[in-house]
This record gives C-alpha cells, sequence and structure tokens, in this order.
C-alpha cells in the first residue's frame, strides 16, 4: 500500500499488551523500514517467549513489564499523551479496555471529536486508493455525528495526499426517500458541504455503492456529479454495512491491500484485529504515522 511509502524520521509506537505474534513481526518490520521504533508494554517474559518462539530479535526494544491489561493500556497512553510516543497501537488487550484508557477525561487522548474507525483499501485493478467508515465504532450514527464521521475521515484522506476528497453517503438507493432516513441524512450532507458547514470536503448523496465507485454504472443511471463514479470515501449509514462492506472486500477480495485505525483521538490509535495479517498491521501502523504527521501540523 502506498502509505508505506515516504515516511522516516525518529517516530515511536506504544504497544499496549504487545505478546503477540503479528503484533511484534508488524513492529519489528516498520523498524526494518525506518518507519518508527516501539515501546512493547505487556508482561516481559511472555514478550520475550514470544519473540524467542518466533525467532525475532528484541534487541533496541523498550519493554514496560506490565502484565495487567488495563495497566498497560493506561500506560501506553501516558506515553503517547506525554509525547513519548506518536501513535498507540492495540495488542492483546481488548479493545473495550484500551478505547477506555484513551477515552480517560484525565489521563486519556480524548479530544473534541468523537472517535471513528477508517479503513484504506487498494483493491487490485482499481488504480486508487478508497476510505471506508465507519465499520467498527459508531453503530448508528445520526446527522451530526455522521458530520463528524466525516471530518475524521477527511483528515485521514489529507494524509494520503488527497486535498479534497469527494465523500459518498451510501444508501440502497440514490434518491431521497423518506421511508429510508439514510437518503435524508445523505441529502443534508450534500447541503452541509455545499454551505461550508463541511469544510475541505465535496459531498454528494444518496449514492448507492455501485454509482459511488463505478463510472459506468453512475452513467447508465443518469447520475451526473463531482462524486459519482470517483468517490474518494465511502460513508456507510450504519456499522453492519460498514462491516460487511470491510469483510467482504477482505475475504472475496483476493490481493486486496488494506489499513485501519481509530481517528478523533489527540493521536491515531491503530486498532487491527487478532485475525488482520502482518501486512495489514504494518500498513496501519505506516498510516497512523502519516495521520500523526498531519495532526502535529495543524498543532503548531
Amino acid at each position: 500500500m502506498t502509505a508505506v511509502q515516504g515516511l522516516e524520521g525518529d517516530r515511536t509506537i506504544a504497544v499496549a499488551l504487545a505478546q503477540e505474534p503479528e503484533i511484534l513481526r508488524a513492529v519489528s518490520a516498520a523498524r526494518e523500514r525506518g518507519l518508527a521504533n516501539s515501546i512493547l508494554i505487556g508482561g516481559e517474559a511472555e514478550i520475550r517467549a514470544v519473540a524467542e518462539e518466533i525467532g525475532l530479535e528484541l534487541e533496541g526494544f523498550a519493554i514496560v513489564d506490565e502484565p495487567d491489561p488495563a495497566r498497560a493500556a493506561a500506560r501506553a497512553v501516558e506515553l503517547v499523551r506525554t509525547g513519548r510516543a506518536d501513535i498507540l497501537m492495540k495488542g492483546l488487550v481488548g479493545t473495550a479496555t484500551l478505547l477506555r484508557a484513551v477515552l480517560d477525561k484525565e489521563r486519556g487522548l480524548r479530544s473534541e471529536n468523537i472517535l471513528s474507525h477508517v479503513a484504506v483499501f487498494e483493491p487490485p485493478g482499481y488504480g486508487r486508493l478508497f476510505l471506508l467508515t465507519d465499520a467498527a465504532m459508531n453503530i448508528a450514527p445520526d446527522l451530526q455525528r455522521k458530520a463528524e464521521i466525516i471530518r475524521n475521515a477527511a483528515l485521514i484522506a489529507n494524509s494520503l495526499g488527497i486535498k479534497r476528497p469527494k465523500v459518498a453517503p451510501i444508501c440502497a438507493v440514490e434518491l431521497v426517500n423518506t421511508e429510508m432516513p439514510a437518503t435524508l441524512d445523505a441529502a443534508l450532507l450534500s447541503k452541509m458541504a455545499q454551505r461550508g458547514q463541511l469544510p475541505g470536503v465535496e459531498v454528494d448523496g444518496p449514492l448507492a455503492l455501485d454509482n459511488a465507485v463505478s463510472h459506468e454504472a453512475a452513467q447508465r443511471k443518469g447520475i451526473f456529479s463531482p462524486v459519482a463514479g470517483q468517490a474518494d470515501i465511502l460513508l456507510v449509514p450504519g456499522i453492519e454495512v460498514g462491516n460487511v462492506i470491510y469483510k467482504t472486500l477482505h475475504y472475496f477480495c483476493p490481493g486486496v491491500k488494506l489499513a485501519g485505525l481509530i481517528a478523533g483521538a489527540k493521536a491515531p490509535v491503530v486498532l487491527t484485529s487478532r485475525a488482520d495479517s502482518q501486512e495489514t498491521k504494518l500498513n496501519s501502523i505506516a498510516l497512523s504515522l502519516l495521520a500523526s504527521s498531519v495532526l502535529a501540523a495543524q498543532d503548531s
């Protein structure tokens, strides 16, 4: 994935409960490629045992001995909050435990934004990247949350060099239907973007998936818009749709490259599944480092 290219400098990942083979392989690959170093938080004996089992040399990695999952998550968050690490990465710690530490009002990484999941896909033969949101965090977002999800995704798109991302709110149909609330939200988000309430993006909807990503499908249905057929960001109406699209691409699209993160906190959070490959974890690290650079530029 192109996200792995163009990163350099001394960057650091704080890994919460790092004693997992693919996590250790991914952070080792990140160091070998010059992307980032890592601080491994977890039971030190377990981390070293897993590393030995997979033949991984831990020389040069900082290890914080903290076997308790909640405390390991808190330590990892603290490292990011205090500037000793640039991004947070989930290891074997449960998602709820990690997010509890992220959202801690006094010691977490809470910002004014909501948290949302952003996935980036590079399907073979498609010719470009596209972003999918939200497939993992927000169950049934209302209009205001969808607007905030768009803002989070736009930042990630910017970090990938997409200056003014085109956003397609995905629905089952292309026309506003009062019996389908997602189509009403899509139309309102389009108008909000036109009125400057969603700066830096172009939104048009409702659009079905086919005419959001395919010029041919859009033309056949007589849909002509700056977004139809060339959407950079697919905004799904709810988590079920996002989850199904994500897993369909993952399991039915051989060769697809993907990455994912949680956006909206003060620093990106690499939140991958235990089923994800080393390559996906590495891509997610690289994507998070790119996003971290954009966040740092905004704050400076």
